[in-house]
This record gives C-alpha cells, structure tokens and sequence, in this order.
C-alpha cells in the first residue's frame, strides 16, 4: 500500500514511522508512505497558504489554491487512490473504516491546520472526510498517524502473528476479553483456571462470554443495531 501524506508539518512524520509496527510494515514493504509539504506548491512569494475568514472571526483559513495544486500533483491522475481529508467534521474513524481502507491500493492523507478548511477545498475534491473523535486537535498530522498506525496493522505479513489483529478490540464489533501472563498468581491475584485447563473450546467459550460482558458493562453503544 502507497499513502502519500500532505501537510504543512512533514518533519512530524518520521520518528514515528521509525518505530515498533510502522518500521516493521514500511521494512516489508507493506506499506511505502510518502511525505509532501503542502507549502511547496502555494504560488505566494513567501510560501503563504492561509488567510483570514470572510465575515469575520478567530484564526487563519487554509487556502484553496496551494492545498488544490499540491492534490493534483500528487494524486498525478490516479483515480482510484482514496482521497481521505482529516477534519473534525469527518466520519468518525473505527476498525470496521480501518478494514475497509486497509483493502485499498493507495491511500492520499491530507492534514489540515489552523481553523480548518476553505470550504471550496471539499467541495472541489469530495473526499472521505475522517475525525478520529469529537475533539479539536492542533491539526491533522496526529489524526494522519493514528489512520496509518491503524490501517497498519492490518496489512499482510505485519504482524508477527496475524491472529492478532483477527482477536483485538473492536474486531467483530466488541471489546476485547482480558488477557493473563505468567506469573499465575500475582499478589493473590489468579489466573482464571480456564486458562490454565488447556480446554481450547472451554477457554474460546470463556473468551466470547468475556468480551461481550465488558462490551456490555463498557460500551453498550457497539451492540446497539446500526
């Protein structure tokens, strides 16, 4: 999978793609992301690529022309690369997106900053807008990280076992069942002696009535029919 990022602030992007489960996936070629500075393609001699909003208000709009010009180079013709622009407004970002997108050949992020976007940018683009959650952020470079992190994770050959992303939260609509190491005590704290039984469809059993009572007790709203 290609993901070409655009954003004001590439020099966030490295560090963590340099780590744990990103390196392994960018090692692997798994996954190639590619960073464009958005400021490279604004027409302003001094690289200006916001504005202040008409009718008045707080902060700094960006501006079409630089956010459009730099969509059109990178995307370079490619109609089936999945625009994808990271605003508050967006659909909210779960697994069920993360597996969908994780289906996709390529994937073009782009990060706003400052109050948000002139609106003629959506409207000339009709991306997918994604929110990783009902708060404000500095901009969209953090939301961009968890959408690769994510996306990641689910990419084949990533994981060292690729149960692990089949068993986690939120796979199959429920939380995930609590997991136990070794010590099997620990402070008088026990291990459940399912687990210790060797009872593979006992432990799966217990596994299924775990997850969904903490899904339950936890975040009734997954079971709700959508």
């Amino acid at each position: 999978m290609t993901i070409d990022v655009l954003t004001l602030f590439p020099e966030m992007f490295p560090g963590v793609l340099s780590h744990s489960i990103l390196k392994i996936a960018v090692q692997k070629k798994a996954m190639d992301v590619r960073l464009h500075n958005i400021r490279d393609y604004s027409k302003d001699k001094h690289g200006k690529v916001d504005d202040r909003p008409y009718g008045g208000g707080p902060g700094m709009i960006m501006t079409p022309q630089p956010v459009l010009d730099a969509v059109d180079a990178v995307r370079g013709g490619d109609e089936e690369a999945l625009l994808i622009v990271l605003t508050p407004q967006g659909r909210v970002w779960n697994q069920a997106l993360a597996s969908q997108l994780a289906e996709r050949r390529r994937l073009i992020l782009v990060c706003g900053r400052y109050e948000g976007f002139d609106e003629r940018i959506l409207l000339a683009l009709k991306p997918l807008e994604v929110s990783i959650g009902d708060y404000i952020l500095t901009g969209g470079e953090l939301a961009a990280l968890v959408v690769i992190d994510t996306v990641a994770r689910l990419l084949p050959d990533v994981l060292g076992d690729p149960e692990s992303a089949r068993l986690e939260s939120f796979q199959g609509g429920m939380l995930d069942f609590p997991q136990y190491t070794r010590p099997s005590e620990f402070k008088g704290m026990r291990v459940p002696d399912v687990l210790l039984s060797g009872h593979h469809a006992a432990i799966e059993a217990w596994r299924r009535e775990q997850a969904l009572q903490r899904t339950m007790w936890r975040r009734a709203d997954l079971l709700k029919p959508t």
